[in-house]
């Protein structure tokens, strides 16, 4: 089929435009096309299975994440960056456990501002389109970043790339540019089923397409996405997590040699679960602005400590949930009741 606009040919090469992005604190830069991608199909049954919960915006991307054309038809490619975020583990002083990723300030604020300025870049060397993503579009980001050579999608469902495991964000830059593209990697997760043995919710499960992600059961989406009550019986699985999960990334091989970020917007601040449990709406908005927790809002955060501590089962924590049990809101005083009711240790 001819394209409805032409290419635009590059005079900058992708040689230099990895440079640029190394200079801007990326970790890795590579480039695909955008043609439809090859997982359209298995989209299609995951979504039908409803494994996808109440994560209705991914129905309603599904035809601009089947084909990334669709988003800008004047785009011929999208460049994929990674942008690292680990940091050494600091669960001993940030118990309750946060996610590695949501512990310091919004990726979407920080990646994001790399990516406009790799955006500028491109503009002031020819590009006619160029713009940026950073989990903020209906992209197939994974997809895409695999396409493009930076790594395959590990059996976790998490991008993996050898050198740097998966402790990173993904952007994209989609560009009129005609740039050169590479070529996808091989699978090296191997015979290796750690995550999937280690996942205490039984989130990864067996399918026709490999092992895939039921977010009902996967304690990111039961503490971040979820609105409303956590289904009763995963809630001893969340264990003493108030905000998303790392457990399948710790337990990965290709994660045991992990470089640190260069970014200190991605290190983490201790917190415990009993001053959570004290939060006001106001110190919640204070305290969590401009970091990814923001988004389980002020309820859905209270109705995860509420969950986490009755999985600490320790007496000491018993006037914090009463308190909790209290509360105007019926979710937090619900999910309170229920961690009273565990058997103290």
């Amino acid at each position: 089929m001819t394209p409805e606009f032409p290419a635009q040919p590059a005079t900058l090469t992708a040689a230099q435009l990895k440079a640029e992005a190394n200079r801007l604190g990326f970790s890795a830069c590579a480039i695909t096309s955008l043609e439809p991608l090859p997982h359209n199909e298995e989209l299609d049954r995951w979504l039908a299975s409803g494994k996808a919960g109440n994560m209705r915006y991914l129905h309603r991307q599904a035809k601009k994440r089947k084909n990334p054309q669709v988003v800008d038809k004047t785009a011929r490619r999208a460049i994929v960056v990674l942008d690292s975020y680990y940091y050494e583990s600091i669960e001993e002083t940030t118990r309750p456990k946060v996610a590695r990723y949501a512990r310091g300030t919004d990726y979407h604020t920080v990646t994001r501002r790399r990516l406009e300025l790799l955006a500028d870049f491109l503009r002031h060397n020819g590009a006619q389109t160029a713009r940026a993503y950073a989990d903020s579009g209906p992209l197939a980001e994974r997809e895409l970043a695999q396409r493009s050579g930076l790594g395959w999608i590990g059996r976790n469902t998490c991008l993996i790339n050898e050198p740097l495991g998966s402790w990173f964000f993904l952007g994209e830059i989609v560009t009129s540019l005609e740039l050169d593209t590479s070529t996808p990697p091989p699978d090296r997760c191997g015979s290796c089923t750690r995550c999937i043995e280690a996942c205490p919710t039984e989130a990864l499960v067996p399918s026709i397409d490999g092992w895939k992600l039921d977010a009902r059961r996967c304690i990111s989406y039961l503490t971040i996405e979820l609105r409303g009550p956590i289904p009763e019986e995963l809630r001893p699985g969340i264990g003493e997590h108030i905000f998303g999960c790392d457990i399948c990334q710790d337990v990965c091989p290709w994660n045991s040699r992990a470089p640190v970020s260069g970014d200190p917007a991605f290190a983490g601040a201790a917190i415990s679960l009993r001053d959570l449990a004290e939060l006001s709406p106001e110190s919640f908005r204070q305290r969590f602005a401009d970091t990814p927790i923001e988004r389980a809002k002020y309820t859905g955060l209270l109705r995860n400590v509420a969950v986490a501590l009755g999985n600490r089962n320790s007496e000491e924590d018993r006037a914090a949930l009463e308190r909790l049990a209290e509360h105007p809101d019926a979710v937090v005083r619900e999910h309170a009741e229920w961690a009273l009711r565990q058997p103290v240790s």
